[in-house]
């Protein structure tokens, strides 16, 4: 294994220069704004800033999911936080999270408007709200429940940890690869045993556990996360790639993964929604005028 024999930690760590990296001129040990910047407010009184990065994702299928049982008062504006660009740090975003991070939610139909962050969080405030998507008798909310904080006590290893190291960090250190790789391998091996005996996380019935679980390890089965499928055998987790690919064939999963998305092929990003006919007349046009700076 190589090492770098070179370096000491200090005794005390300071911020004395960027780290390097895709993310460096967005990375600091200080939290708070950086600059102004009023959040946008749309006709609905759900308003969620986001981007689609996994844990977007989950929120996004969440309300898709919704609309699709009829729920109206989960109509939602969706409107992008560029996190490469610094948006996050401004001082409307940090009101609704002081962590700047996406995704954040305001709820409006309450009698105080209502922050929520943290995607887990969104994902119990909504299936409470609504009553859809979280199991109702005691035995199978607590599964529910633990399966969704596994994930997010997970998404750590697998988006911070080897996601990082693997696709974006300045230096490839074998070390840290390794480390992680086998963190996330162990990890999809979990889920695999879990789902050999399952349909879905809690049994035989889709839940918010899944959205939490798929936006990060359905979407890695789908080949769609850090270009590392071939690099983790992904296509081995057969009961995992199984429960993906069934997620993944849902209309809602499939209009959720659009939403406040910025990347890829234009053709499968809506940078903002505000109604359900976005998704119907989002032609090529559109979608250029939307990724067009003006």
């Amino acid at each position: 294994m190589n090492t770098d024999a070179t370096y000491e930690p200090p005794k005390v760590w300071k911020w004395e220069s960027e780290s390097g990296g895709q993310f460096a001129k967005i990375n600091r040990p200080i939290a708070g704004a950086t600059h102004d910047k009023d959040l946008p407010v749309g006709k609905h009184p759900i308003q969620l800033h986001s981007l689609a990065t996994p844990n977007g994702v989950k929120v996004t299928v969440m309300l898709e999911e919704l609309l699709a049982l009829g729920i109206t008062g989960a109509e939602y504006d969706a409107y992008l936080i560029n996190i490469g660009e610094g948006e996050q740090f401004g001082s409307g975003f940090v009101d609704i999270n002081p962590n700047s991070k996406i995704p954040a939610m305001v709820d409006n139909s309450t009698a105080t408007p209502m922050r929520v962050f943290e995607s887990g969080a969104i994902l119990l405030y909504l299936a409470e709200k609504f009553g859809k998507f979280l199991p109702t008798d005691h035995t199978a909310r607590t599964e529910c429940m633990s399966w969704l904080f596994w994930q997010m006590g997970s998404a750590p290893y697998l988006g911070g940890g080897f996601g990082h190291f693997y696709s974006y960090a300045p230096t490839k250190i074998e070390y840290c690869i390794d480390r992680f790789a086998m963190e996330v391998k162990r990890q999809l091996d979990v889920l695999d045993q879990h789902l050999a005996e399952n349909q879905y996380m809690t049994g035989d019935d889709y839940t918010i556990a899944d959205m939490a679980i798929w936006s990060w390890y359905g979407q890695l089965a789908l080949g769609r996360l850090y270009s590392a499928g071939e690099f983790l055998d992904v296509a081995s987790y057969k009961n995992v790639l199984r429960w993906a690919q069934e997620i993944d064939a849902r209309p809602a999963v499939q209009r959720g993964r659009m939403v406040n998305r910025a990347f890829g092929d234009l053709e499968t990003q809506l940078r903002e929604r505000h109604d359900a006919a976005d998704f119907d007349t989002k032609t090529q046009d559109k979608i250029e005028a939307q990724a067009s700076p003006e």
